[in-house]
């Protein structure tokens, strides 16, 4: 079975740099095909994807948050990073890390974490 759990800050101030892990378990991040995301959801709106990490390493966002956005990841403990730089009340939202299998749809999400960002 596989689970994913997110972790970091749930208050961050504007300006500063969010950070979010997403811990896996019963699977490896490394495993080909799979591609880890990052996904949230504003309150009142729908779902936002915001980037992932190939099983390969490779990356890709989301145009609009390109320049803020970053995601790495740590193999020997099976997680995977968000960083969102620069943030605004605007990205205040729930979110979600999700396992994504090749070009379809997720299969495996994690519960889900709230980020406020707020003075």
């Amino acid at each position: 079975q596989v689970s994913l759990q997110e972790s970091g800050q749930g208050l961050v101030k504007p300006s500063q740099t969010l950070s979010l892990t997403c811990t896996v378990s019963g699977d490896s991040i490394e495993n080909t095909g799979y591609f880890w995301s990052w996904i949230r959801q504003p309150p009142g709106k729908g779902l936002e994807w915001i980037g992932l990490i190939a099983y390969s390493g490779d990356t890709y966002y989301r145009p609009p948050l390109k320049s803020r956005t970053s995601i790495s990841r740590d193999t020997s403990k099976n997680q995977f990073t968000l960083r969102l730089t620069s943030v605004t009340p605007e990205d205040t939202a729930a979110y979600y890390c999700a396992r994504r299998v090749g070009l379809g749809g997720y299969d495996y999400w994690g519960q889900g974490t709230q980020v406020t960002v707020s003075s």
